[in-house]
């Protein structure tokens, strides 16, 4: 892919907050034209909010700031497969293109599990592009649960 650009070290940024923050170590940003317009990392505990899934709340933030609960022509960088129910999430916004590193064999919803998009009732399907920066997404997210244990 000629001229390709990459959000995904700023993901990473946010994951790498959320995992010293306690949290499960996931981070997202929204891009529209080349430009972040969101960035968020998982909360839950912090918010005490099942939903504060960093993909949920980085499509709150760029909802806010665009306008509009519809994000068309806006891609969403995440360091994790998202799960179902982001998944849905990013349907229901109508990002055009999603960006995912690490696969999520356990929760994830888009390549593995329920795949959400390819359902009959999905009413959205961004294009979707996994496995960027796998490694360094997984590995954080490896460490992060051994040290847990």
């Amino acid at each position: 892919m000629s001229g390709f650009i990459t959000f995904m070290d700023a993901a990473m940024i946010e994951a790498r907050a959320a995992a010293a923050a306690g949290e499960v170590p996931v981070g997202a940003v929204i891009v529209k034209n080349g430009q972040v317009i969101a960035r968020a990392r998982n909360r839950m505990r912090e918010l005490t909010d099942p939903t504060a899934h960093a993909e949920m709340l980085a499509i709150r933030a760029a909802c806010l700031a665009l306008g509009s609960e519809r994000l068309i022509g806006c891609d969403l960088w995440v360091t994790l497969e998202p799960c179902p129910a982001c998944a849905g999430a990013i349907a229901a916004a109508r990002l055009s293109r999603l960006y995912y590193g690490a696969s999520d064999p356990k929760s994830g919803g888009v390549a593995q599990g329920p795949r959400i998009f390819d359902h009959s009732q999905a009413h959205w399907a961004p294009e979707v592009y996994g496995g960027i920066a796998e490694a360094e997404a997984a590995a954080l997210m490896r460490d992060f649960f051994a040290a847990r244990r």
